[in-house]
């Protein structure tokens, strides 16, 4: 009998594990911002080839983590208090408008199973105090948020946004607020649920506007402002 031969993992899954690592080494500054993210030294740190290292740092360009520069290869972005200014002016546009519509949606005979879902995984995360479960599950509500609404150019837009709003939810979680981040995430889903479109617009408006204030003075000992 022929001995069975083991498949090779698919580049995909090495891909994606790698962009997990240099995400979660971003998050929690081992990688702190402007540090060069050399292919070879990853490649070598982390266990895998160089072209799952390449792949993986193109996907967190994307989610504006990494900054590729010609010839010069891949850095850690540089977070400054105009970014989080801007980035909350940002998910003010874009996320208001995406509870409502989700909710018109779900009125007009649609659901949020997507969405809850996502509420679940939150919830549970932050039942165990799971801080890097917490941060991904938040930022996971909120782009499930943009996904609901079927508008493609709006989801390219947010796209860019979402690894940087994973890293503000890092450095900026305390026990307290993850169980009122989560509270609120449970209103705003319970409204698109019941399809109320202006009750969701309100509400993602609060839970977004409210916090602006007290992070910007959070990080203004730490961050440099443009």
């Amino acid at each position: 009998m022929t001995p069975a031969v083991l498949a090779e993992p698919p580049v995909a899954s090495h891909v994606a594990r790698t962009e997990e690592l240099i995400r979660a080494r971003v998050h929690d500054g081992t990688y702190p911002p402007d540090t060069r993210l050399r292919e070879r030294e990853l490649a070598e740190s982390l266990g895998v080839s160089r072209v799952p290292v390449r792949e993986a740092l193109a996907r967190l360009a994307t989610e504006g983590l990494v900054v590729l520069e010609p010839r010069r290869g891949a850095r850690v972005r540089r977070l400054t208090l105009r970014d989080v200014d801007e980035l909350f002016d940002l998910r003010l546009s874009l996320e208001v408008f995406a509870a409502r519509r989700s909710a018109e949606l779900v009125a007009a005979g649609g659901d949020h199973a997507g969405l809850r879902a996502v509420m679940d995984e939150a919830e549970a995360a932050t039942a165990r105090g799971d801080e890097a479960g917490i941060a991904a599950a938040n930022t996971a509500f909120h782009a499930e948020l943009i996904t609901m609404t079927g508008n493609r150019l709006l989801q390219s837009s947010f796209q860019p946004s979402l690894g940087l709003m994973h890293w503000l939810f890092r450095i900026t979680a305390t026990d307290r607020g993850a169980e009122q981040h989560c509270a609120e995430h449970r209103q705003i889903c319970d409204a698109i649920g019941a399809g109320r479109p202006r009750l969701a617009e309100a509400l993602t408006f609060a839970h977004i506007d409210i916090r602006r204030a007290p992070v910007m003075a959070a990080l203004a000992a730490t961050l440099p402002a443009r």
